[in-house]
């Protein structure tokens, strides 16, 4: 055909090895384990047993962290004014420490987080926590003005009415925050099923639902 040469594909070139990574530049899309950081927000007691799914929120949450920590990646979170709503749910309390707390929706309020991140040459934070509509979203909306790229757990994030949680995904989407899920996150750390975490970050994700 005329003019079909224009469009011949060609293969990439991989690496000799099977198990190495291809030897195209990885998607700047895709999370690190080395320049990312996971965010807890304000998952308290008094306000999560209000969110439709909380069971099902705690436990990503939980696996979240479990998988950072298992793959070396920073974990922060936040509390939203304790000494009203409660401290973080035990389930997730156990699994952090230094939790800051604040009065400012936004966890922008925390800023020796951040800071602490961008000394650490970590630019993406991934989000997970509550409400979407309120302290997820303008701390996904702050962080961007402050230059992070911005990730969202969706499946690990709620709010007590699904119309207010599903319009600020949306919103954040829109505004350039990208929308992923508890388990691609997990395997985008991991990256290759060669990495020496795969068979206990396999174990993680096979978890069984709670009820």
């Amino acid at each position: 055909m005329k003019g079909a040469a224009l469009y011949e594909c060609r293969p990439l070139r991989y690496s000799a090895r099977m198990d190495d990574a291809p030897a195209i530049p990885r998607s700047p899309e895709l999370l690190s384990r080395h320049d990312s950081a996971l965010l807890i927000v304000d998952v308290q007691g008094k306000l999560i047993t209000l969110v439709p799914g909380h069971r099902r929120i705690i436990w990503n949450i939980g696996r979240l962290i479990d998988g950072a920590k298992l793959l070396g990646v920073p974990v922060a979170a936040t509390e939203q004014y304790p000494q009203g709503l409660g401290p973080t749910t035990p389930e997730l309390a156990r699994r952090l420490s230094d939790i800051p707390a604040k009065r400012a929706f936004s966890c922008a309020a925390c800023p020796e987080i951040f800071a602490d991140f961008a000394r650490r040459g970590i630019f993406k934070i991934l989000v997970a926590g509550i409400e979407t509509h309120v302290c997820v979203q303008q701390t996904v909306l702050d962080l961007m003005t402050d230059g992070f790229r911005v990730y969202v757990a969706v499946d690990a994030t709620g709010s007590r009415f699904d119309v207010d949680r599903d319009v600020a995904l949306r919103r954040m989407d829109s505004a350039g925050a990208t929308l992923t899920t508890v388990e691609s996150a997990l395997f985008e750390w991991c990256e290759t099923s060669a990495a020496p975490e795969f068979k206990d970050l396999s174990a993680l994700v096979r978890q069984p639902i709670p009820e």
